[in-house]
C-alpha cells in the first residue's frame, strides 16, 4: 500500500483545515481501512467507520468542486479518484 505525501495537499506550511488536505488525509484512512476489512470480513463496526469517511470525503469534494474547479481536479488527479 503506497502512503500519500500530505505536504503536496497543504496550501501554506500549517495548513491542516484546508479541504484539499482533509481530502488527502481521509482517502489515507479509507485505504487503511478497506486493507483492514480484507482481512476481518466481519467488522462491522469498522465499515460503518469507513462508510462515514467516504461520505464524508465525497462532500468535501463536492465543496472543492464549487469553490475550485482547478484544485477539485488536481486533488482527484493526485489521489487517483474517480470524479
Amino acid at each position: 500500500m503506497s502512503t500519500i505525501n500530505l505536504a503536496d495537499f497543504q496550501l501554506h506550511d500549517k495548513d491542516t483545515g484546508s479541504a484539499d488536505y482533509q481530502v488527502a488525509v481521509l482517502t489515507q484512512r479509507i485505504k487503511e481501512i478497506t486493507g483492514h476489512l480484507d482481512d476481518h470480513k466481519k467488522d462491522h463496526s469498522s465499515r460503518r467507520g469507513l462508510l462515514k469517511m467516504v461520505a464524508r470525503r465525497r462532500k468535501l469534494l463536492t465543496y472543492l468542486r464549487s469553490e475550485s474547479e482547478e484544485r477539485y481536479l488536481k486533488t482527484i488527479a493526485a489521489l487517483g479518484l474517480r470524479k
